[in-house]
């Protein structure tokens, strides 16, 4: 059973960052292509950022264009634990975070994801 446990939300001022992660594990993120998805009020659920790292070797790591430059994406394998370092926040960024697992096997052509984390909020004032 895929079990994704979310932590690191908060508020912060525009500019700031914030670190979220999510702890699942290893038979998890060595088989599956693992992301972040986010969804503010009123707006569908929309993929962030992905990375599939089999036993240890980056595969694949994409971002949404809205996030490329300002947020990474990385996987330790020491600690079970995925994050999402989110640097240079804007109040657009306002939304639940959610961890996520795709399909078994490496990421897509498209953002899927089965498994769903319970979310953690994030809020970025002006």
């Amino acid at each position: 059973q895929v079990q994704l446990v979310e932590s690191g939300g908060g508020s912060v001022q525009a500019g700031g960052s914030l670190r979220l992660s999510c702890t699942t594990s290893p038979l998890t993120y060595n088989n599956h292509c693992m992301g972040w998805f986010r969804q503010a009020p009123g707006n569908e659920r929309e993929g962030v950022a992905r990375i599939y790292v089999p036993y240890g070797r980056i595969d694949y790591a994409d971002y949404a264009d809205s996030v490329k430059g300002r947020f990474t994406i990385s996987q330790d394998n020491a600690k079970n634990t995925l994050y999402l370092q989110m640097n240079s926040l804007k109040p657009e960024d306002t939304a639940m975070y959610y961890c996520a697992a795709a399909e078994i096997g490496p990421c897509g052509r498209t953002w899927g994801a089965r498994y769903w984390g319970q979310g953690t909020q994030v809020t970025v004032s002006s």
